[in-house]
């Protein structure tokens, strides 16, 4: 496993954003002072200011299912 700084897409960036977010719902303290009190845009400001980092695990691969899918019907037009 490595620690990652830097967000390989928006969509990792979206997740990291929402955990910690609800982190902050759930009591957790801010790591940098903020003039909002929303708890997604407390978890953004960490972020810019580099206080969040992720965990992405090696060798994580995405396996295609094994079970065929059946057809698809065609229909004329």
């Amino acid at each position: 496993m490595s620690i990652e700084q830097d967000f390989d897409s928006n969509f990792r960036y979206v997740l990291v954003a929402a955990r910690r977010a609800r982190q902050l719902q759930n009591g957790a303290e801010p790591l940098v002072s903020t003039r909002s009190r929303k708890a997604c845009r407390v978890a953004q400001d960490e972020i810019a200011a580099g206080k969040i980092a992720y965990v992405k695990p090696e060798g994580a691969k995405v396996l295609k299912p094994e079970v065929e899918a059946p057809d698809i019907p065609k229909f004329a037009s």
